[in-house]
């Protein structure tokens, strides 16, 4: 799998996307208990703060997840690495799912991406900051052009909101399926 897409726009998008995560965790062999999830981004552009709306959900929804970045204290260029540094210190063998808002093509924002590599932070502003995650959720929020600065400022807070209640929901439910096997195997043994 290079890259899974799906329209946070469509009915069952939270369903797919978790769906897709779930399949994907498990021919990894992955449990949450090893999961960080680390959402970058700011809360000063509009395009940029999928990451940090993601965290945010994430911190109220489950507290016991290791979830870095959010609106109050968001993960971003000047303070990535000293994150990841933090991330591995705390975190024995960690499996990170990076998520950050991306840029492309017209008939693709609104779409969720999901990929088995690392993401590129920066990349869409041309920015050199190094790749970070086992797994990656990208959120496709305008379209990549010049400059590309100007068309996060510009991005319809909609279809951020919207992204980022799709990937929080998806991970949300993933997490719920994941406690609920869990349960289950314990119960019969």
């Amino acid at each position: 799998m290079a890259y899974y897409y799906c329209n946070a726009f469509e009915e069952n998008a939270t369903y797919a996307l978790k769906n897709k995560l779930n399949d994907t965790l498990k021919k990894k062999n992955i449990s949450f208990e090893h999961i960080v999830i680390l959402c970058i981004g700011t809360d000063r552009a509009t395009g940029d703060c999928l990451g940090p709306l993601v965290g945010e959900h994430l911190q109220n929804a489950l507290p016991s997840l290791p979830v870095y970045g959010n609106l109050e204290n968001p993960v971003h260029a000047l303070n990535l690495q000293e994150t990841v540094q933090e991330i591995y210190r705390t975190h024995q063998n960690p499996f990170i799912i990076a998520i950050d808002a991306s840029l492309g093509v017209q008939e693709h924002i609104g779409f969720a991406t999901l990929s088995l590599t690392p993401l590129k932070p920066g990349k869409g502003v041309n920015k050199k900051l190094p790749a970070i995650g086992n797994l990656s959720i990208t959120g496709i929020v305008n379209v990549a052009g010049f400059p590309n600065s100007i068309l996060l400022q510009s991005t319809r807070l909609h279809t951020v909101v919207t992204l980022a209640n799709c990937i929080s929901n998806a991970i949300c439910l993933s997490y719920t399926d994941a406690n609920s096997v869990s349960s289950n195997r314990a119960a019969n043994m």
